[in-house]
This record gives C-alpha cells, sequence and structure tokens, in this order.
C-alpha cells in the first residue's frame, strides 16, 4: 500500500452548518500586525517639539493694557484685532504660539479672558501681543 492511497480519491470536504472563508479573509489572518500597540504613537509624541512660554517684560505689559484699555473703549466700533497668544499643550510640558484674528465682543477683567463674536476665547496672561487694525 503506497502513501496515502486511503484518503486520495476521497470528495473534499464541504461544512454543512457555514460558508467557506474567502480567499480575502482568509489571507488577513497572515497579515502583519504591531506587536507594540500605541508604540509608534508614543514616539511620535516623544518627537513632537513644544515652546516654552516666554516671560514678559513689565514694558511689554504696560502697552498691552493700554491696547486692552483701547479695545474696551471701541468694542462697538468693529475694530479687527490679532492676538499673538500662547497655548498650553495638553499632553506635555509646554505648547505653542499662536495668532487669531476676529472682533471683540468682551473683555472681562475678572476672569481675565477676550471673548470674540465668534465665542473663541483667550486668556490675556497668554497674550504677547495685540495688533489693531
Amino acid at each position: 500500500m503506497k502513501k496515502y492511497d486511503d484518503i486520495i480519491n476521497l470528495e473534499h470536504y464541504e461544512p454543512k452548518y457555514h460558508q467557506r472563508m474567502s480567499m480575502t479573509n482568509r489571507a488577513s489572518q497572515f497579515a502583519p500586525f504591531s506587536a507594540l500597540v500605541g508604540y509608534s504613537d508614543d514616539i511620535n509624541e516623544a518627537s513632537r517639539f513644544t515652546y516654552d512660554k516666554k516671560v514678559m517684560m513689565e514694558d511689554m505689559k504696560v502697552i498691552l493694557d493700554s491696547k486692552l484699555s483701547f479695545i474696551k473703549k471701541h468694542l462697538n466700533d468693529e475694530v479687527m484685532i490679532t492676538i499673538t497668544y500662547f497655548e498650553n499643550d495638553h499632553k506635555k510640558i509646554g505648547g505653542r504660539y499662536l495668532e487669531y484674528t476676529g472682533l471683540v465682543k468682551k473683555i472681562d477683567d475678572i476672569k481675565r479672558i477676550i471673548i470674540f463674536r465668534d465665542s473663541k476665547i483667550i486668556k490675556i496672561d497668554n497674550i504677547m501681543d495685540i495688533n489693531i487694525d
């Protein structure tokens, strides 16, 4: 008797209760996978650069205060302003500097925030510069 003579002529098995797996699904079982889930995200996060918040000199604070008081007096005049401000990073120490342009709705001295007409809020303590158009 030769090797496999007892099974060589049998019919190919077909499942009775479910369909055969497609070739695409079968091949996906053997696709490569990431053994360290999230590792590449952690590497990308660690390599992301943030800036330290600059300390503002007293003379610049005086200039910013005068610009803020000017804006308060002209809230109804639709004065367009551009603010450069620091935004803290939520995941690591530091942050980034951003610019925002808009029309001011209100300056809240108690909460120390500027509220724009489109509901954008910027903390006064994070402002580095104000340009008034």
